[in-house]
């Protein structure tokens, strides 16, 4: 089915607006905190033994290094320039690194923990949901359920610690932090690759555990509405076969409304991974801006929000771009 043109205009501007939102918010929060960032990087310079004379100019000087010495006005207008063009400029707390250099290290980690957990916690959740009410599975199915809702309800970073504790001090299964070993290399080897997969197996097990039970309860409503439908009897009338009725007509009618909510619990996923991240000192998008927290990089945190509330609305789009495919039935022309 071809989407019209005017739909994908709609949908586009709504992206637009949506990232311009996101991206003012991440302008005006940080410079809403107490204290300046220049004069907070030369006291950490101080307190590490340091000796600044002159720190006033030193500060000044700094502040126009980063046009922080404009007005708010002007910060706004060159900060959603630089942010079309990618440009976050250079790290307040690691000058002179780019912000892009430490984005596009930090990167890859998050999006990559991000996939595997969605992907895992989506497909399962779902299709177990679907089987428990197909195979008509009762007490078997709720005792399934149970444990899986009741993991949904712990907050991800506190199912963090919990596995944490559990599976890498107490029974040492699994490293306690990082994505690799010290002193290992970072080439792309199937045995750096084990190594980063076995790092990634508990920040990967808090997110699908929190969130595979919700996935599993929406199919499962889902698959019931869709089996009391008047088409599924009638493909069973016409003699097809169960896989394909359980493929066709169950799986492609119910998972509609989980792909709704794939969407709109993108941007929770998100900020679980990032609280993660910190528990497990994982090198991705979460520990670095936590570090630019505390140490009130106002670069940092703008390009690493931006990027992350860009994927987030780009995931969004492309999920609600990919509705034809799923329901010819949906009718675009009049949205």
């Amino acid at each position: 089915m071809r989407l019209p043109v005017s739909y994908i205009a709609k949908r586009f501007l709504s992206f637009v607006v949506v990232v311009w939102v996101a991206a003012s918010v991440n302008f005006i929060v940080p410079r809403m905190a107490p204290g300046d960032p220049i004069g907070a990087m030369v006291a950490r310079m101080e307190l590490q033994g340091e000796v600044i004379e002159d720190s006033a100019e030193l500060i000044a000087a700094y502040r126009e290094k980063f046009g922080l010495d404009g007005s708010l006005w002007d910060q706004y207008v060159s900060y959603l320039t630089s942010a079309v063009q990618f440009d976050f400029g250079h790290s307040l707390s690691y000058f002179p690194r780019p912000v892009s250099d430490i984005i596009l290290d930090a990167l890859p980690y998050t999006l990559g923990l991000l996939a595997v957990s969605i992907i895992i916690s989506f497909t399962v959740g779902t299709l177990l949901g679907a089987l428990i009410v197909w195979l008509k599975i009762g007490r078997s199915g709720i005792g399934l359920v149970a444990p899986l809702l009741l993991l949904g309800s712990i907050p991800q970073y506190l199912l963090a610690i919990i596995l944490l504790f559990v599976f890498s001090f107490a029974l040492r299964w699994f490293p306690s932090g990082g994505a690799h070993a010290l002193g290992a290399s970072h080439d792309f080897t199937l045995a750096n690759f084990i190594e980063v997969a076995r790092h990634g197996a508990l920040p990967i097990m808090s997110i699908v555990l929190a969130s595979a039970g919700g996935w599993l309860i929406g199919m499962r409503s889902m698959t019931i509405t869709v089996t009391r439908s008047d088409y599924l009897t009638l493909a069973k009338a016409k003699g097809l076969s169960q896989l394909r009725i359980f493929y066709h007509y169950v799986i492609r009618n119910a998972i509609l409304p989980q792909v709704t909510n794939l969407a709109i619990a993108m941007g929770s996923i998100v900020g679980g991974a990032i609280l993660v991240e910190v528990v497990f000192t994982y090198p991705g998008l979460g520990s670095h801006l936590l570090r630019a927290i505390n140490n009130q990089d106002f670069t940092v945190i703008q390009g690493m929000t931006y990027t992350l509330v860009l994927s987030v609305a780009s995931a969004v789009l492309i999920v609600d771009l990919l509705y034809p495919w799923l329901d010819p039935r949906i009718n675009y022309e009049d949205q």
